[in-house]
Formats: C-alpha cells, structure tokens, sequence
C-alpha cells in the first residue's frame, strides 16, 4: 500500500539564508510528526472500539502530521522545505523518511474509513497501523536529529563568521590607532599649530579603544551563544 507519490524536491540554496530561529521552526514540526504520529495510532484505536470522537480527533491529527510532513518536504508560508543533501538524502535515500511517511498517511487513512464503515477489513488494517507505529518513530527521531544537526552545523558557521569579522574589525582599530599615536607625535612637534590637529588624533585614539571594548564583548558573546 502506498501514498501518491510527489516529485522529488530538489536542494533549496543557498543554506546560509537560514536563521537560528527559522531552524527552531523545522526541529518542532520534525519533532510534531513524532507526537502527532502515536496520537493518530491511539485514537485509530480508541475509534475501533466505539470511543466518542475518537474518529474526528484521529482524522483531525492526522491531517496536521500530513500537513507538517508536506511543508518540511516541499515548503510553505516562508518554511524553506528540504534545503541540503542531509536531509535529501533522509526523505529520498537508504533511510526512505518520505515513503514511510506517505505510507503511514495512507494506511492510516484507510483504516479510519474501514473503522468507519464497519468493514472487515478494518482489524487487520488497525494491526498493521498499530505494528507500523515503532519503526515509523525510529525514522522519524532520526529525521530530527537531521534537523538538529543542521542546525548546529549552522549556529557553529554563524560562530566562526562572528568571529572573522571582529577579527577584521580589530585589525582596522589597531591600525587606526597606530595612525592616531603617529598622529600625535606629529601635532606635539608642530607646537600650537598642531594644537586642533592634536585634539583629532586624541579622538581618534579613544575611538579605537571603544572600538576594542566592542570586538571583545561581541566575542565574548558569540563564543558563549
């Protein structure tokens, strides 16, 4: 039995574009499917035994693991969808996340109906759901941690470009400050004519020490974030 299949989503790029919190949105819908997943199990069951709606709590459930697993495969309302081959390689690879998702969808959409109309085929399809509920949890923890390490693959990049940047930024404050002291010497030996330029390489110099204070706050903080 088998979910209609989608075309394959190709890598969205670049993966730089992604921020801390757009990552924070992906692990908590990868994370959805895994609760939403034993909800639409146990309610399926609840149903077959004549629960009051359990049917309509189970379809409803369903519908938001269809809906979650569609936006982190394809993408939706700015969620950027599979976007590096990690993950590609976990929907569409060895691992089959995407197959035995829409298998599970389907299957658990038949059973519904079966329970529904009171159809002999509806026991036999609740025991396979139920049987399909544990290596489905083993993929899916295993696409979250996909999207776990992805997102600190990203928060390390972020990191080291913080880091680069002060670098750079120290770099132009030290050799600003060079020119401000070269600049001084230059306005003390011109005597009361260099008295104005003096006071701008004064300025100059204490600039460049705030601009130091700065750089190594801002470390600071991106090495302990």
């Amino acid at each position: 039995m088998h979910a209609e299949t989608l075309p394959t989503p190709s890598v969205a790029q670049p993966e730089a574009k992604l921020s801390g919190d757009m990552f924070g949105v992906l692990i908590n819908l990868s994370g959805r499917r895994r609760f939403t997943s034993q909800r639409v199990v146990l309610y399926s069951v609840l149903a077959s035994i004549g629960h009051d709606g359990a049917d309509q709590t189970a379809r409803e459930t369903l519908a938001a693991f269809k809906d979650a697993h569609i936006t982190l495969v394809q993408g939706k309302q700015g969620v950027p969808g599979i976007f590096c081959q990690q993950l590609h390689d976990a929907y569409f690879g060895t691992l089959r996340g995407d197959r035995m998702i829409r298998d599970f969808i389907a299957l658990a959409e038949n059973t519904l109906d079966a329970i529904a109309a009171v159809s002999r085929r509806a026991p036999a399809l609740l025991d396979e759901l139920v049987r399909s509920a544990t290596p489905l949890l083993s993929v899916l923890n295993a696409l979250t941690l996909v999207y776990e390490e992805q997102s600190k693959r990203h928060a390390l990049q972020q990191r080291r470009q913080m880091q680069e940047l002060m670098g750079d930024i120290k770099t132009i404050a030290r050799q600003a400050r060079m020119v401000a002291f070269n600049a001084q010497v230059v306005a003390a030996r011109a005597g009361h004519v260099g008295r104005e330029f003096a006071v701008v390489a004064s300025t100059m110099s204490d600039v460049t020490g705030e601009i130091d204070e700065l750089v190594q706050s801002a470390l600071a903080g991106a090495l302990t974030a």
